[in-house]
C-alpha cells in the first residue's frame, strides 16, 4: 500500500492538536488536488489525507483506496488527451465546463466497487499513536478503522485510526475490477 499525504498550503495550526468533532463525517468532499490539471488521480492501493479540508466540516477529507479523480468517474486515456478540451470524453476541475480547465493527463476510472460515496468523504483521526492528542468519537454507521500505519518515523500527526463507513473495507480482489469506462451505465458512475 502506499501512503498518500496531503497538506493544504498556508496550513499554520494542525487540526490532530487541536482535536475535531465528528460532526459532518461522510459528507462529500473533493480533495484539492483534483484542481490541478497534471493531477492524474488517486490510486486504488492508496490512502491520502488532507487536512485542513475546507469542504469538511472537520477538516479532514480522507481518500481510501479510491481510484481516479472524483471528478471525473469515466477518466480519460492517453488519446482522449488529443480530442479538444471542451469534449466530454475530456476530464476538467471539478465543477468547470471550460475548454481551459481540462486535466492535461490520462486518469484512471472509477473502479466500481470503490466510488466516491464508498471511498472519499468527510472523516476525522479516532485514535492513533500520540497519547497527547484529542480524537474524534466515529458516529453511528462508521467504525474506527486503522488505516495508516505508524511506521516509526516520529510523525504521529497523520497515523492511526480514521471514521470508515461501515462495510465498506478495501479488499485486495476489488483491485482490476470493472470501471466506470468499461461499464459507463452502471449507477455508480455518476459524479
Amino acid at each position: 500500500m502506499r501512503l498518500s499525504a496531503f497538506i493544504a498550503v498556508g496550513q499554520l495550526v494542525a487540526p490532530w492538536t487541536i482535536g475535531c468533532q465528528a460532526d459532518g463525517v461522510g459528507d462529500p468532499c473533493i480533495p484539492e488536488e483534483e484542481y490541478a490539471s497534471d493531477f492524474p488521480g488517486f490510486g486504488i492501493e492508496e490512502v491520502g489525507v488532507e487536512t485542513q479540508s475546507v469542504q469538511c466540516m472537520t477538516r479532514l477529507c480522507l481518500v481510501n483506496h479510491f481510484q481516479g479523480r472524483v471528478s471525473c468517474p469515466g477518466g480519460q486515456t492517453a488519446s482522449d488527451l488529443a480530442l479538444d478540451g471542451s469534449d466530454p470524453a475530456r476530464c476538467r476541475a471539478p465543477g468547470s465546463s471550460d475548454a481551459r480547465a481540462a486535466v492535461s493527463v490520462p486518469v484512471a476510472a472509477w473502479d466500481l466497487d470503490r466510488p466516491p460515496d464508498r471511498a472519499v468523504y468527510c472523516s476525522c483521526r479516532c485514535d492513533g499513536p500520540d497519547r497527547t492528542a484529542h480524537y474524534c468519537d466515529c458516529p453511528e454507521g462508521y467504525a474506527c478503522t486503522e488505516l495508516i500505519p505508524d511506521l516509526g518515523l516520529g510523525a504521529s500527526q497523520l497515523p492511526g485510526s480514521y471514521c470508515v463507513r461501515e462495510r465498506t473495507a478495501f479488499e485486495t480482489r476489488q483491485k482490476g475490477g470493472p470501471t466506470c469506462a468499461t461499464d459507463p451505465q452502471d449507477r455508480v458512475c455518476e459524479p
